[in-house]
């Protein structure tokens, strides 16, 4: 049996008014920092309600391309249920596969049996601190009549989300517990201008 890969994440959103002050914080303790705009795509099962009514939970998958470069590959990947919060109360920790797809990710998705269910497009930043990828972003809103992204309001909410870069095994050479602290060194360096916490999501 393949050992399961995790992420472990913390969750956070903030107003505008408070860009400027959390930028220079995080980059101040960021090894590289770079500007990103991304499509994602979130897909379920054709009978994911069926499975819902038999006690199911389905398992999602979600498409996402880097748009800065038009020659990098979707990332098709999979998030199961989070580990109980009595078992990892500081963070979410949650099993997590993935994969880059050669051409068309919608296809494959719909190959493998499932449906689109929603689409966003997000803008921000990317930070590279250690194992960790902290993403800070506002979601930009799709035009109906020509179903491209709309530029985010001034006023809209920012999002942020520190986690694991690459899927991590459980290892002694690698154990969630250093994954764990590494997030929590991130939550207690903003203090005070960002409040992160878990999230089952």
């Amino acid at each position: 049996m393949t050992a399961l890969s995790y992420e472990v994440a913390l969750f956070g959103e903030f107003f505008a008014h408070d860009l400027k002050a959390i930028l220079n914080r995080i980059t101040l303790h960021s090894e590289s920092s770079q500007h990103f705009r991304s499509r994602e795509l979130s897909f379920e099962p054709l009978d994911a309600q069926a499975q819902r009514d038999a006690g199911i939970e389905p398992t999602l998958l979600r498409a996402k391309k880097e748009l800065s470069d038009a020659n990098l590959p979707w990332e098709l990947f999979s998030y199961l249920k989070p580990e109980s919060v009595r078992v990892h109360p500081e963070a979410t920790v949650r099993p997590w596969a993935t994969t880059q797809v050669v051409g068309d990710a919608l296809s494959f998705a719909a190959a493998l049996g499932y449906v689109r269910r929603s689409q966003i497009y997000k803008r921000g930043y990317a930070f590279r601190k250690g194992m960790l990828l902290i993403l800070m972003f506002q979601q930009e809103q799709i035009d109906p009549k020509t179903m491209l992204p709309i530029p985010a309001h001034a006023d809209t909410l920012w999002e942020v989300e520190v986690k694991t870069a690459e899927p991590l095994r459980n290892t002694q050479e690698t154990p969630l517990s250093s994954a764990i602290e590494a997030v929590l060194d991130v939550q207690l360096l903003m203090k005070g201008l960002l409040d992160l916490r878990r999230q089952d999501v």
